[in-house]
């Protein structure tokens, strides 16, 4: 039993870093290519299915990972989570791919659930005619910047028109966002340009204007924080869950006047901010609901809040 139990851990994390580790530079990245999905037999119709598979955000994964691992921990057997059930090993896959790819696993039938750190597009519903969603959390995008960067000692503030001047090229040095400022290159840092993230704050911020060609494109929220981290006048869209898990090393902005808090996420008072999904499309079956509850459940939800991330009470 407990080769087992060391044994699901580690496919777990084997899976998530699998699907956030790969960085590439400013190369766009084609909606992150998820890790390869276990190649698992299909259980006979009415057959018991110990298995349950997640794909997609990125964000959301570490936190799926984080609480299938406690489950396991925690019981090991599936009769140990409900007596009704046959004595076979959980074993949960967790990988992450994007959140458009999460919503692909889905619609594809390759994975049971999809994490995705967005609203569901009506277009992606139209796919999903019997979609459950499971709103485990929020998240915000907040304005990181490195602590050593000398915009921290003139503003901490910048207007949604001075983030667009910055995200779009149109300010290139930290000087034309105030005379008062070296005259350096701001490092504009994003995720990848077709990913959830990206979607939020385009929607969120830039509306019709672009984020300049030669932005640096992050495979993952970790390598974005990880360039802010290691360049003084880097400045991109931080996930507020990483940047909690982060503390020290990057420094937020706040936005029109509002601070990225956990009582302005919640209120809606700070606009750029989105939900952490997990969807599924049909009926659960009683594994995947006793699981779902558990994620759901007080000890699951007090894991996304040690994560950094706002969960819904």
């Amino acid at each position: 039993m407990k080769k087992f139990n060391v044994l699901g851990i580690f496919l777990i994390l084997l899976m998530v870093l699998a699907g956030c580790s790969t960085e590439k530079p400013a190369a766009a990245e084609p909606n992150a290519a998820p890790a390869e999905t276990p190649v698992v037999e299909e259980p006979k119709e009415d057959e018991f299915n110990p298995q349950i598979l997640f794909n997609g955000s990125s964000t959301l994964a570490p936190v799926m990972a984080s609480i299938s691992t406690n489950f396991i921990e925690g019981n090991v057997t599936w009769d140990k989570v409900d007596a009704s059930f046959p004595e076979k090993n959980i074993a949960i896959y967790v990988s992450a791919g994007g959140s458009g790819q999460g919503v692909k696993s889905v619609i594809d039938q390759t994975s049971d659930f999809g994490m995705v750190a967005r609203t569901v597009k009506d277009t992606e519903k139209e796919q999903l005619p019997e979609l459950k969603e499971f709103k485990v959390g929020i998240d915000a995008l907040t304005l990181g910047v490195n602590p050593n960067n000398p915009v921290l000692t003139v503003k901490n503030n910048l207007t949604k028109d001075e983030i667009i001047k910055i995200f779009s090229g149109e300010f290139k040095t930290w000087k034309d966002l105030d005379a008062s400022l070296p005259d350096k290159e701001i490092i504009v840092v994003t995720r990848d340009i077709g990913g959830g993230a990206h979607e939020v704050f385009q929607s969120k911020v830039m509306g019709d204007v672009q984020v300049k060609a030669d932005a640096i494109q992050a495979p993952s929220m970790g390598a974005l924080v990880t360039k802010i981290i290691e360049n003084e006048y880097a400045i991109g869209y931080a996930s507020f869950g990483v940047v909690n898990q982060n503390i020290g090393k990057v420094a937020t902005l706040s936005v029109d006047g509002v601070e990225a808090s956990e009582e302005n996420i919640i209120n809606g008072s700070y606009i750029i901010q989105r939900p952490l999904i997990a969807i599924f499309n049909g009926e659960l079956t009683a594994p995947q609901q006793a699981f779902m509850d558990y994620v759901m459940s007080e000890e699951g939800l007090a894991v996304v809040e040690s994560m950094g991330f706002v969960p819904v009470k």
